[in-house]
């Protein structure tokens, strides 16, 4: 018996689907997601830099798409990990993928509309613990990925039994993947960090605008490459390694669980509609003030201007208003 009481001593014949978490439905969900939050944080970051306008209905349409992407992507890691002593690394690989196309839409998010987080300090203090617990897991997610790679674990083995079964020798390809793996969840953790400061400065020197673009820039090479590879080793719409044997329904069999994920994704829109007939309105962004020095812009992030108090400290800080925002 092997970890988490896996059996790690017999190597199954042929794997088992598992439309769950690579099926059609659920590849496509997450990076149609993360290419729209992409346009999305690109538009935004870019009418912000020419000082135009502060494009509400992009914020809105934004804010959605990052939320429902935090929460499955949370959701999905979580089964995967929950599965351990059952889901192959095929499968496993494949969770990892996804939460890297969520976490390029939550730190995307995060550079379009960190004034919209500053102004409440609820929404920044929810937004970083979700972004922790989601890091977390991918950490948690990436180590198995290394190990696995580094013992070269037969493909049809359980991922928890990467601690159990003794090394077969280093495949050969090992070494690079052994290095982006290791890249990836250094990456994720120097992000993490750097978003933590720049969700809570209250300071706005002119060089944050270079952060935000080429910030921007690294996401969406991070999400281009994740999504290339998804598509690449998912049976769904590629070729998965012939090591694995899958048998079962195809994953890219349709189904209402494929398209329910899908449709999932009408709900920022509908949000997107109530902006645009006025049933619902959106807090003014610093853009919209129009300041023409930086001078202003830091005053108005240290709530010093009289106009928008954009930046709003915890309770934590000698504030009393826990929930109550001014």
């Amino acid at each position: 018996m092997g970890f988490g009481g896996g059996n790690c001593t017999f190597v199954p014949e042929t794997t088992q689907t598992d439309a769950g978490v690579a099926g059609a439905g659920v590849l496509l969900s997450f990076i149609i997601t993360n290419c729209l939050s992409l346009c999305l944080s690109a538009i935004i970051i870019l009418m912000g830099l020419r000082k135009s306008t502060s494009a509400p209905i992009a914020r809105k349409l934004l804010l959605g798409f990052s939320d429902q992407q935090i929460v499955t992507g949370i959701g999905i890691q979580s089964v995967a990990l929950a599965k351990m002593k059952s889901m192959v690394a095929y499968h496993f690989f494949i969770v990892w993928l996804l939460s890297l196309l969520s976490t390029a839409t939550n730190l995307s998010t995060l550079l379009a509309l960190v004034n919209d987080f500053k102004r409440d300090w609820v929404l920044r203090w929810l937004r970083q613990m979700l972004m922790l617990i989601n890091l977390a897991l991918g950490v948690i997610s990436g180590i198995f990925i290394l190990q696995s790679v580094m013992k070269n674990l037969e493909p049809r083995l359980p991922i928890g039994c990467v601690w159990e079964v003794p090394s077969r020798g280093a495949s050969s390809n090992a070494a690079i993947s052994v290095f982006g793996t290791i890249a990836v969840i250094a990456g994720n953790g120097i992000t993490f960090i750097a978003a933590t400061w720049y969700l809570h400065n209250r300071e706005f020197p002119k060089w944050i605008k270079s952060v935000q673009v080429v910030g921007l820039i690294f996401l969406v090479a991070s999400g281009i490459g994740a999504t290339v590879r998804v598509i690449m080793v998912s049976q769904a719409f590629g070729s998965p390694p012939e090591s694995v044997r899958l048998v079962g329904s195809s994953e890219g069999d349709w189904g209402f669980g494929q398209l329910l994920t899908l449709l999932l994704l009408v709900l920022p829109l509908i949000s997107t509609v109530e902006i645009m007939r006025g049933e619902t309105r959106t807090p003014p962004s610093k853009v919209d003030d129009d300041f023409q020095s930086g001078k202003d812009d830091e005053m108005m992030l240290q709530g010093k201007s009289g106009r928008h108090n954009e930046f709003q400290p915890s309770p934590f800080e000698g504030r009393s208003n826990f929930f109550a925002r001014k």
